[in-house]
């Protein structure tokens, strides 16, 4: 079966939607992608493909690692196409759609490829800059400016913007656009300051910290979709129904929203809304956050560690196993939803929203996957919930320090042959992945554990870790003591028993 590219495009009769622009005449390339994964892939890119496709925009994706390991030769390999399938249930209608999206020109690996990086930069046709490295891809870290790739994200930003200016000037012309996806609180505002930190450190002029601060937008955005990726246990069967084979099949829901907090001239600029597409743009996007943040995030982030160690799998076995669902509905109907500053009703709506969307059948959305940097989403999805519970009730919520315990244990690990940290659970090892400051940590705080020991002292030290929670959670409440419970019934009797208990 031919791999999906121009030519299968061309030659084969395929089982899916697309639209696809010829070869000559192409739309000329105005966003540059920094982020070559699942979400922005299934979620910006198929946005963008369908605004091209219903005319209400004209423009190709340059698409490049934040990484120097990634996917560019796949992407490239089959220039630059992937299908995107959407599953699931919206109003109430079943969805089922398969559509190959275009709109991606190449993938660059910046590492090797710094120099067409810089190139396109310098084009007065670039625009648009969408990204999303993980909420812990924009932070600071102290780097010379070089003609190399810097390694962390805002100053490759930096240094982009830096070559813009001195290649095309300081002007409201030649300024671009941030939309950024990682769903870190006030993502523009943040990325735009550690631009600066760096334009400061690096004695760039003063002219071009002015042009970054008048003439760039930085707009803070939130992004709601779930999109659970490679569809690996059904792989080949789609790739038969599709009549080609696709590695870079991403698999998500139907729902979507994209809130951008900007000017509102910007949104006729990327129109993306034109084409019947849940993109909106606002003076605030704070209460959509919030709604967002703590109930969906939070709740797959406060049960997703627990539910894999427990011995499950996927998000929808986490909604049908009893004592997971039981504990989920605890955490997001009596811990979370309470504290979302919203109307009761809209709350709760939402909240029944996403219990049916973490039940979609279509979706296999894997618990491993979303334990990805597990640490720094708790901090950002489930500690300020607890603290406001804290503040209300003068203790922490039971549900959601079971859920700090759930990650200390899913973070306790050990060097495999391969140098890899992994932790076990019953059906066997799991790959703990995370900053390497953060494993570090993580590691060295479990060093020398011996099974039956009090763990008061351990949990203690784990919490005080301020480089982890950015703050002494020993001083949170009664919630060191209720982690150092749960923490210890999961050691003595596994995650799902220690769940029961909280029934």
């Amino acid at each position: 079966m031919a791999v999906l590219n121009r030519t299968t495009l061309a030659q084969t009769k395929v089982g899916a939607e697309f639209n696809l622009q010829p070869a000559a005449g192409k739309a000329p390339v105005r966003i540059l992608q920094i982020g070559d994964g699942n979400f922005l892939r299934g979620f910006a890119d198929w946005l963008i493909d369908v605004a091209n496709g219903e005319g209400h925009f004209n423009g190709r994706v340059t698409v490049a690692q934040p990484l120097d390991r990634g996917i560019a030769d796949l992407i490239n390999a089959q220039d630059g196409l992937f299908t995107v399938l959407l599953r699931g249930v919206q109003g109430g209608r079943k969805v089922d759609s398969r559509r190959i999206v275009s709109c991606v020109d190449r993938c660059l690996n910046p590492y090797a490829q710094w120099g067409e990086m810089v190139a396109l930069a310098n084009d007065p046709t670039l625009r648009f800059v969408i990204s999303n490295t993980t909420e812990a891809g924009i932070a600071h870290v102290e780097e010379a400016l070089t003609d190399a790739c810097p390694d962390s994200f805002p100053a490759k930003v930096a240094s982009l913007l830096w070559a813009r200016f001195q290649t095309l000037g300081g002007t409201a012309a030649t300024g671009l656009v941030f939309l950024p996806c990682e769903l870190i609180e006030a993502n523009g505002s943040k990325l735009r300051s550690i631009v600066l930190q760096h334009a400061k450190a690096w004695g760039l002029p003063d002219e071009f910290s002015d042009w970054v601060e008048k003439h760039n937008y930085f707009c803070n955005t939130l992004v709601d979709r779930i999109v659970p990726g490679y569809p690996a246990a059904e792989a080949q069967a789609l790739c038969a129904e599709l009549g080609y084979t696709d590695k870079l099949i991403v698999a998500a829901e139907p729902f979507l929203l994209w809130v951008i907090e900007g000017p509102a001239h910007l949104a006729e600029e990327i129109p993306l809304h034109k084409a019947g597409l849940d993109v909106v743009w606002t003076d605030d996007l704070q209460p959509y956050r919030t709604r967002k943040v703590r109930i969906l995030n939070g709740a797959h982030t406060a049960s997703s560690l627990a539910a894999y160690c427990a011995g499950l799998d996927t998000v929808q076995e986490m909604t049908e196993d009893p004592v997971v669902s039981q504990y989920l509905k605890r955490v997001m109907f009596e811990e979370i939803v309470p504290f979302v500053p919203l109307p009761d009703a809209e709350r709760r709506a939402y909240a029944d929203t996403i219990m049916e969307r973490f039940a979609n059948p279509s979706i296999r959305h894997e618990l491993i996957s979303i334990a990805l940097n597990s640490a720094s989403k708790w901090k950002v999805r489930v500690l300020p919930t607890v603290k406001d519970f804290v503040a209300q009730h003068g203790k922490a919520p039971a549900g959601l320090a079971f859920s700090l315990a759930a990650l200390l244990n899913f973070y306790h690990g050990e060097k495999d042959a391969s140098g890899e940290y992994v932790g076990k659970r019953a059906a066997g090892a799991y790959p703990i992945r995370d900053n390497a400051e953060v494993i570090d940590a993580l590691s060295a705080a479990w060093a020398g554990y011996q099974a039956g020991e009090a763990l008061a002292p351990r949990v203690a030290r784990m919490l005080a870790d301020v480089s982890l929670w950015g703050e002494d959670l020993n001083a949170v409440g009664d919630l060191a003591a209720q982690v150092t419970a749960a923490l210890t019934a999961i050691k003595a009797r596994g995650v799902k028993a220690a769940m029961g208990d909280l029934a």
